[in-house]
């Protein structure tokens, strides 16, 4: 499993970096080189709700190798000669509606391989692989679109989509799902079952809302990047930053802290975060915005205390589909956020656009932190007690 997450993590981010800068190119648009990142993340919330059930009565081998083929057609599509743009933007919106399934079955099947208390930090692992496949990817991806076109660099995600999927039907076991048993319910039975979950709101706010401004570097990278006079290889190198900073944060908190101690630190780490993006309201060149982003990086390790906290929280018998509407939140929130910074940006310079989404994202966190706090301290978290 842990190689093709490799093999799809890479052949997502060379995809990512060919299409942002192939749409910019083409439309010179902040909003709609931005919204090569949206339009992929808000179908999600959709997908999930209708699609959640997929993963969940059927073995996750088939689930996850049938969501990569499919994912792998799609991006060979986009590759095509001469596709138009709206065409771009709408198998995206397919390829979005078929994501959360694929990242709702992963998230459960890992508490059923490593059990509740590995949990936590076999995710962190899954995440460190993906940071580091961000890192190298779009420094790669943004090398490569120097020296060949991005329908080509598509194809090549493609093929690594194929490889994952492959990878997946020979090297991981069929197992039958844990939730065989439990009564199929409607999509809305399942949202609601989430949101009936004791303590779980807070730990849905927290998981959903930090995304939708951190995102904002990102979905901008292209447009700071050619307010600087730099082309696609200095877009790779602002989008290595944050994961680089991800990578390291994730390394300490999930090494060198205890499970209670991740908990206590989720909010100050997630509104750690935005303080150094303000420092872009000083126009940094290259070297100084990539080291503030890697700086901002840091933060996003509040992760793995919420991942503890949602795993204490639900219920195993419902878990697949609830991680699945859990992920789907948060890509259809980063999506929104993609979108909105890039309109933002249609308004204001980037340098003024990024500070004060960060500046927002700040206030909002600290505010919608506090539920997550109050809940903690009434109920008493498991790492708490342990």
């Amino acid at each position: 499993m842990l190689a093709a997450h490799v093999f799809a993590m890479l052949a997502i981010i060379v995809a990512d970096v060919a299409l942002t800068v192939l749409v910019y190119q083409r439309t010179n648009s902040p909003m709609l080189a931005a919204m090569t990142f949206a339009i992929g993340f808000v179908p999600m919330g959709l997908g999930a709700v209708l699609l959640g059930g997929a993963g969940r009565t059927r073995p996750s081998r088939d689930v996850l190798v049938t969501c990569e083929i499919a994912v792998a057609l799609l991006v060979a599509i986009m590759a095509l000669p001469g596709m138009p743009v709206p065409a771009i933007l709408g198998l995206l919106a397919v390829k979005g509606f078929i994501d959360p399934v694929f990242a709702g079955t992963r998230t459960a099947t890992l508490s059923e391989l490593v059990g509740d208390d590995g949990f936590p930090l076999a995710r962190s692992l899954l995440r460190l692989v993906a940071q580091n496949a961000q890192f190298a990817g779009f420094a790669a991806g943004g090398l490569a679109l120097v020296f060949i076109p991005a329908a080509q660099a598509l194809i090549a995600a493609a093929a690594g989509h194929a490889a994952a999927a492959l990878i997946l039907l020979i090297g991981t076991r069929r197992r039958p799902s844990m939730e065989l048993a439990a009564p199929r319910s409607s999509p809305v039975a399942a949202v609601r079952a989430l949101l009936s979950v004791p303590g779980i709101g807070p730990v849905l706010v927290m998981s959903w809302l930090p995304g939708f401004f951190l995102v904002a570097p990102e979905g901008l990278a292209v447009t700071y990047a050619n307010d600087l006079g730099g082309g696609s290889l200095a877009v790779g190198l602002l989008l290595t930053g944050l994961p680089a900073g991800a990578v390291l944060g994730e390394l300490i908190v999930g090494s060198r802290m205890s499970p209670a101690r991740r908990e206590r630190l989720v909010v100050p780490f997630a509104a750690s975060a935005f303080v150094p993006v303000l420092g872009f309201a000083f126009g940094p060149p290259l070297p100084v915005a990539i080291a503030l982003l890697v700086l901002g990086g840091l933060g996003m390790s509040y992760s793995i205390g919420l991942d503890q906290l949602a795993i204490a929280r639900i219920p195993e018998e419902v878990r697949r589909q609830s991680f699945t509407l859990v992920n789907a939140g948060m890509m259809v929130t980063q999506g929104l956020g993609f979108a909105a910074a890039g309109a933002v940006a249609e308004w204001l310079p980037v340098r003024v656009a990024l500070p004060v989404i960060a500046a927002t994202g700040l206030v909002t966190v600290l505010l919608a932190g506090r539920s997550l706090h109050s809940d903690t301290e009434c109920a008493g978290s498991p790492a708490g007690r342990r």
